[in-house]
C-alpha cells in the first residue's frame, strides 16, 4: 500500500467505525458501486484496489469522459469494508477527476494549434504523482515532476547567481534539461546570447507573446506561463508558442460530482 492511501485510511478510520461496527453485521456481504453524477473525465481508478485491498471491477478507465448516470466501477467484498473505506476512495475519485477534467478542458481549448499545454508543481502536498497522472489522463503533458529532474532557473535564481548568463553557465554541468525564466526584453536578449535553448516567458499578454515569440524566431523552445486561463490560453496557443502551462490545473481543480451506492446481498 503506498504511504498516500495508508495515511488517508489511517487518518479516517483511525481505530475503528464505530458506527459501521455498531449497525452492520461482521459477515454481512455486499455490493457497490461509483456513480458519475456529472459530466466529467475520470482518474484515479486504479487506486480502488489499494484502498479496498482487493480487486475492483473498472467500468471505465482513466481519461475517458464520462456522463451524468456511469457507473465507474464495482467492487463486492463484506459491507463493513464498503463503508469504512468509502469516503477515501470518493475523496480520491473525486479530486483526480476534478484535475483530469480541468485538464481534458485545458488542452481541448488549445485543439487544432502545435501548442501544449503542461501541468506545473503546484500541487497538493503528498498527492503530485497522483495528480500529475490525472493530469495527463486529461490530455496534458507533465512538466518536471520535482526539483530534481529539470533545471528550471526562475527570477529568484537569477538574482542570486548574479545575472541571466550566469545561472546559465553554472547549471550547464548539471546535465539536466535547462529552462530560464526571462520577464524583460533585456534577459531575453542576453538567454539567447548565452545560448538558452529553453525559454520561459512569464506574465506576458497574448500580443507581447507572439511579439517575442517572432523576435526569438525559432532558436529556442519557448513556453509561456503566468495567468494563463481557460478564457485565454487558446489566445496563447495561437502566439506560436511552443507550450503553455498553468498552475490552475492542479491547484484550482475542483472536486467532481461522484457518489458510492452499496447494495446489500439479499
Amino acid at each position: 500500500m503506498t504511504p498516500i492511501v495508508r495515511l488517508a485510511l489511517e487518518e479516517d478510520i483511525g481505530p475503528g467505525d464505530v458506527t459501521t461496527r455498531a449497525c452492520v453485521p461482521e459477515d454481512q456481504p455486499a455490493r457497490g458501486h461509483f456513480l458519475a453524477r456529472e459530466p466529467l473525465v475520470v482518474a484515479g481508478l486504479a487506486l480502488l484496489d489499494e484502498i479496498y485491498q482487493r480487486p475492483v471491477e473498472p467500468c471505465r478507465r482513466d481519461g475517458d469522459r464520462c456522463s451524468a448516470g456511469d457507473i465507474l466501477a464495482r467492487i463486492a467484498a463484506p459491507a463493513r469494508l464498503l463503508l469504512e473505506r468509502e469516503r477515501v476512495a470518493l475523496n480520491f475519485l473525486q479530486r483526480l477527476s476534478g484535475v483530469a477534467t480541468l485538464a481534458r478542458r485545458f488542452s481541448d481549448a488549445v485543439a487544432g494549434t502545435p501548442c501544449r499545454v503542461l501541468d506545473t508543481r503546484k500541487t497538493t502536498p503528498g498527492m503530485r504523482a497522483l495528480e500529475k497522472a490525472a493530469a495527463a489522463a486529461g490530455g496534458v503533458a507533465n512538466h518536471r515532476m520535482g526539483l530534481y529532474d529539470a533545471v528550471l532557473i526562475k527570477n529568484n535564481h537569477i538574482a542570486a547567481a548574479g545575472g541571466v548568463r550566469n545561472a546559465i553557465e553554472r547549471t550547464r554541468s548539471s546535465g539536466l534539461p535547462i529552462e530560464i525564466e526571462v520577464r524583460s526584453e533585456a534577459e531575453l536578449t542576453e538567454a539567447l546570447a548565452a545560448g538558452a535553448t529553453h525559454l520561459l516567458l512569464d506574465n506576458l499578454t497574448p500580443a507581447q507573446a507572439a511579439d517575442w515569440v517572432r523576435r526569438i524566431a525559432g532558436r529556442a523552445t519557448v513556453e509561456l506561463s503566468g495567468g494563463i486561463t481557460l478564457a485565454n490560453v487558446r489566445a496563447y496557443a495561437e502566439t506560436g508558442a511552443d507550450f503553455v502551462s498553468s498552475g490552475a490545473i492542479t491547484h484550482s481543480a475542483r472536486a467532481m460530482d461522484i457518489a458510492f451506492r452499496l447494495e446489500p446481498n439479499s
